[in-house]
């Protein structure tokens, strides 16, 4: 279980901080693309990109440096309920290309944070 759950940590990462910086420094592109971001201010999704990019970073650096593990799961958490807030956010405005990604996020990121808060916590055996 514990590979399956760094497996994931990394694959949730990876989009993380792919899709943080891609709000970020391409905010041109997902204006083009996405009512949504063209109806809300620009420094709102570049809070979002911020975000997941730190939330990223907190699914695998607690794991990796031993210390604080228990970022793991906050960190996991945090990516699902971002998530379901875009969700919500694309839903209200119809853009609902990048949903399906964003719905998978957040369970993705719901089951690693319940996984590593009950079932295999980091450190443990």
């Amino acid at each position: 279980m514990n590979i399956l759950l760094w497996i994931l940590q990394v694959v949730l990462a990876w989009f993380c901080i792919a899709g943080g910086y891609y709000q970020i420094f391409k905010i041109e592109q997902l204006q083009d693309l996405n009512a949504s971001v063209r109806a809300l201010p620009a420094v709102l999704w570049v809070f979002f990109g911020a975000f997941s990019c730190l939330a990223g970073l907190g699914l695998i650096l607690p794991g990796v440096t031993k210390r604080k593990p228990v970022l793991t799961p906050i960190a996991a958490a945090a990516v699902a309920i971002e998530s379901v807030i875009l969700s919500a956010i694309y839903v209200h405005y119809g853009d609902f290309r990048p949903l399906d990604f964003s719905v998978a996020m957040a369970i993705l990121a719901a089951f690693i944070s319940y996984a590593r808060f009950a079932l295999k916590p980091l450190g443990s055996s």
